[in-house]
């Protein structure tokens, strides 16, 4: 099974969480920009090091250079590939769809409110960064971090307030993503409310059925 699957999902849907599962239970090769920049400056590559000028310099990186470590990591990669975070922009997935076949976009959805609520209610220990959710995972001390003890405090950008200008920055470029998908009959929306190993579920079926 080589599928190439784009993962799309607004912050707080749980995307990292059910693309993990996807790596560990699916032996899907997770390929995300981030982990791509971080491999290529570590590893010393020509991308990698001219990815370091912009990143040193707190400029954004060209989408060029990004598709550039993409194609690299597609070609010594076998088996099915799951994008994630990439494409976040019309012209990113245009330049994605240049370089190979996509089989597969799934939409993660969740409401609105619903995932402020979410985001609101996490906490992250000062010392450790370990993440809590107030409802989900809460810890067992108030404002207490189990691993460590260190504090606990609410992110500046968990804010309502930042978190929907976050959303709204996440629809204005990816609603034309989840167009074009579409418009290529490979968009599958699945229901992001409930448990993890309910979505997660949802997931694999939509996968199964392709």
């Amino acid at each position: 099974m080589d599928l190439k699957i784009v993962l799309l999902g607004p912050p707080g849907c749980g995307k990292g969480t059910q693309a993990e599962r996807l790596v560990a239970e699916m032996k899907f090769t997770k390929i995300s920009t981030g982990d791509l920049l971080r491999e290529g400056v570590r590893l010393g590559t020509p991308l990698g090091l001219e990815a370091k000028g912009y990143m040193e310099a707190g400029r954004l990186v060209p989408d060029e250079l990004v598709i550039g470590l993409i194609k690299e990591k597609l070609a010594v990669t076998h088996g099915p590939v799951l994008l994630d975070g990439f494409p976040r922009s019309l012209e990113q997935a245009r330049s994605l769809e240049k370089l190979t076949r996509i089989d597969m976009a799934v939409d993660i959805q969740v409401n609105e409110d619903k995932l402020v609520h979410r985001i609101v209610m996490r906490r992250s220990c000062k010392s450790c960064g370990a993440v809590y959710h107030l409802e989900f995972s809460p810890p067992k001390h108030a404002d207490k971090c189990d691993k460590c003890g260190g504090e606990l405090y609410q992110r500046s950008d968990d804010t309502e307030q930042t978190v929907r200008a976050r959303l709204k920055t996440y629809k204005d470029q990816t609603l034309p993503v989840s167009q074009f998908y579409r418009e290529k009959g490979v968009l599958h929306t699945v229901d992001g409310e409930g448990s993890i190993p309910q979505v997660y579920e949802r997931i694999m079926n939509t996968i199964k059925k392709g």
